[in-house]
């Protein structure tokens, strides 16, 4: 099947479905009318559906009937129940259910169904995400090269051991909350220095688009980049000092932390 004619469902349209569905139609991944979703509150389906001109459906199994794709979005408990009855031969099967992994799978579906557990996080709604995928899965190479085509777009897609799918979701997943956070900490600072708000916020986004960029495409390690922008004696390295005498990255490390339970 030609990726252009790939179709895509969502059993489950909240915020990470619908996240996923906007940046496949923001960035002309598939056209709008190849995109299917279900949700419990129909009238509120269609509503939102409407935004992005996808097709609203009345129940999982017409999204089943309708998709190549079928990604089952809604909340971790309600996986089974949800796909039990769904004849998903054929299909290719991605999950984003929090800790519903491949094994998890395997005891819900017969043999034959084709799946992949994944943990997407929402920037993918403009063309930045983060997909971890679960190393183990039972697509073949060319339903996965078919996902990587399709969201490799929107995503950077990075596939880890089931043991790692853990950390690695929460270091995609949680810490956009944190650098929210970083990005309305450095806004306050320069307003309460005189910049206008919307400007501190702007110039304290681009930098870290541009300084996560900046490593992406040269894979220059982090303190080498910090090490480029701190001369001696500098303004800089007087932040990085303060920074450091108020335990930043230290911070950083106990939120993963509290995430992961440690």
């Amino acid at each position: 099947m030609s990726d252009t004619m790939l179709k895509v469902g969502f059993i489950g349209y909240g915020n990470m479905a619908s996240a996923m569905a906007k940046g496949l139609v923001d960035f002309d991944c598939i056209e709008p009318t190849q995109i299917y979703a279900c949700a419990k509150n129909y009238e509120k389906l269609v509503k939102n559906c409407a935004a992005l001109g996808i097709q609203p459906c009345k129940s999982a199994e017409e999204v089943v009937q309708k998709s190549d794709m079928v990604i089952i979005a809604v909340k971790p408990y309600l996986v089974s129940e949800v796909v039990k009855d769904l004849d998903l031969r054929g299909k290719i099967v991605i999950s984003v259910a929090v800790n519903v992994r491949y094994d998890d799978y395997e005891e819900i579906f017969p043999n034959f169904i084709h799946h992949l557990s994944i943990l997407p996080n929402t920037p993918v709604s403009v063309g930045e995400g983060i997909f971890i995928c679960e190393a183990k899965h039972s697509l073949t190479k060319e339903e996965w090269n078919q996902f990587n085509y399709l969201f490799g777009k929107i995503a950077l897609i990075q596939s880890v051991e089931t043991r790692l799918m853990g950390i690695a979701g929460t270091i995609a997943g949680c810490t956009p909350a944190y650098a929210a956070m970083y990005l309305e900490a450095m806004a306050d600072a320069a307003v309460k220095h005189g910049l206008p708000r919307q400007i501190a916020y702007d110039l304290s986004a681009q930098v870290m688009i541009g300084t996560g960029k900046l490593y992406l495409v040269t894979k220059t390690h982090p303190g080498a980049m910090k090490d480029a922008v701190c001369s001696p004696g500098g303004t800089t390295i007087k932040g990085v000092s303060a920074l450091e005498k108020n335990g930043f990255r230290g911070t950083i490390i106990s939120a993963i932390d509290a995430v992961e339970g440690e």
